[in-house]
């Protein structure tokens, strides 16, 4: 009988509905929550009596628990790494179970689930401890992910590798909001921009991007990788910029990020599950913005976007 990943993110209970929406991004079959702030009013409302088992009025109510189960054919450190950096991203507190594997073989045993994948035309994501691999003639990245989020296989950061594609440029200077493990910025140098930054408030990501950029021969200053938030670390101006991130992240970055683009620079937002389509094509569009290319996979939106220069 294959065994399925168990994953259970503790949260406060009255933010427990934000860390459901970042998790059930990282899998098609739904998720569970438990939440308990309102137990007498739900068992009231539902089965009409105020009785209820001891054990449940136990139960911690100033917490809520997100349970999402990660099948045996995925990798379940993606999942983990995705959700650790958006709850971060937005401050919300968190635990996370790893139920019945011991943690020093979960970072080592997901590495069975991640191959070599080709991305669009020109880039094959390399895992550094794979040594047998054909490339194909395709540019290889090599890369070895950590704890951050980022390996190409998620398909918010394929979408991403596809539009950088159309938009890098020779002497492109290239911008990746929320750079986790740095695949973004090392493709976009791979494919032949001059120097790329990136920004992320998790410093264990930083670290993990300086590393997997030292693999693939970049480093300062064109490979310039950087802890902190962007308004306070960052300056200058960029022809590409990219956010790989949840869509209420890309609604708060969008009116700031104004100041980062070059005339006619291209604006990569990706991370968007497609019923929040909508509203960050408002924002984009309240911000001045243009959406020249849509891509979709399962779910999952990109956007190339430009800037009126006349605003």
């Amino acid at each position: 009988m294959e065994n399925w990943t168990e994953i259970k993110i503790t949260v406060p209970v009255e933010r427990v509905d934000e860390a459901g929406a970042i998790a059930s991004m990282t899998v098609p079959y739904g998720i569970y929550i438990e939440d308990y702030s309102d137990l007498e009013e739900q068992a009231m409302a539902i089965a009409k009596i105020d009785l209820i088992d001891e054990e449940l009025l136990q139960k911690d109510r100033t917490k809520g628990i997100v349970h999402i189960y990660i099948s045996p054919e995925e990798n379940p450190q993606e999942a983990v790494s995705f959700i650790s950096d958006r709850l971060r991203a937005e401050g919300i507190d968190f635990a996370i179970d790893l139920g019945n594997c011991a943690r020093e073989d979960w970072e080592n045993n997901w590495k069975q689930y991640f191959k070599p994948i080709a991305v669009g035309k020109k880039l094959l994501i390399h895992p550094v401890w794979i040594e047998d691999y054909d490339a194909q003639g395709r540019i290889p990245l090599h890369l070895e992910p950590g704890v951050a989020f980022g390996t190409g296989t998620h398909e918010t950061t394929r979408l991403c590798l596809e539009a950088l594609e159309e938009n890098i440029l020779p002497g492109t200077h290239m911008l990746d909001v929320g750079c986790g493990s740095g695949i973004l910025s090392m493709a976009g140098m791979l494919l032949g921009a001059e120097a790329a930054t990136g920004v992320d408030i998790d410093r264990l990501a930083v670290k993990v991007a300086v590393e997997n950029g030292r693999l693939n021969g970049l480093c300062e200053p064109a490979f310039h990788m950087i802890h902190g938030n962007l308004t306070d670390r960052v300056s200058g101006k960029f022809q590409v910029v990219t956010a790989n991130i949840v869509a209420d992240a890309i609604i708060a970055l969008t009116p700031s990020i104004i100041d980062f683009l070059d005339e006619g620079a291209a604006y990569i937002v990706s991370g968007i599950i497609d019923t929040r389509e909508d509203e960050v094509v408002a924002c984009l569009t309240e911000n001045g913005f243009a959406i020249e290319k849509r891509l979709t996979e399962s779910g999952w939106v990109c956007m190339i976007c430009r800037r009126n220069s006349r605003l």
